[in-house]
């Protein structure tokens, strides 16, 4: 089974994986329980965001940070294509207008992966699966 990290789960794992679900902390904790993690390239994105606005502090050079951070076993960023750009737009409604939660569903649908997230208005969209 393939899994797309919703931003904040990808943080998390890094930062205070306690902050996660049990289910998903599991799952991240045992490699053989997926075939693949995708990290949408949106997400990259959002993190430089939080720590631009000052809603997330690391001890870290960022860039040292997204290195290690993107070491996840089976872990592939998945880039912003064209295709993917439009098919967020275009996604069945009603969803909600977050470009980046757009982005990271169309990536979800696009792979036929499930989405790891807490985000309820994700987890409450029926066209696509998601666990928490």
């Amino acid at each position: 089974m393939k899994y797309v990290l919703d931003t904040h789960v990808w943080v998390w794992w890094q930062m205070n994986p306690k902050k996660l679900s049990p289910r998903v902390r599991t799952l991240l904790n045992n490699p053989d329980h997926y075939s693949e993690l995708l990290l949408s390239a949106i997400s990259a994105w959002e993190f430089s965001k939080l720590l631009e606005k000052k809603r997330i502090g690391i001890s870290c050079d960022p860039e040292e940070w997204f290195r290690v951070a993107l070491e996840m076993p089976k872990l592939r960023l998945v880039p912003l294509t064209p295709t993917l750009s439009y098919r967020s737009t275009t996604l069945p409604q009603p969803f909600h207008g977050d470009p980046a939660d757009q982005i990271i569903v169309a990536t979800a649908r696009e792979e036929n992966a499930t989405v790891l997230t807490k985000d309820s208005l994700i987890r409450q969209y029926k066209h696509v699966r998601t666990l928490w």
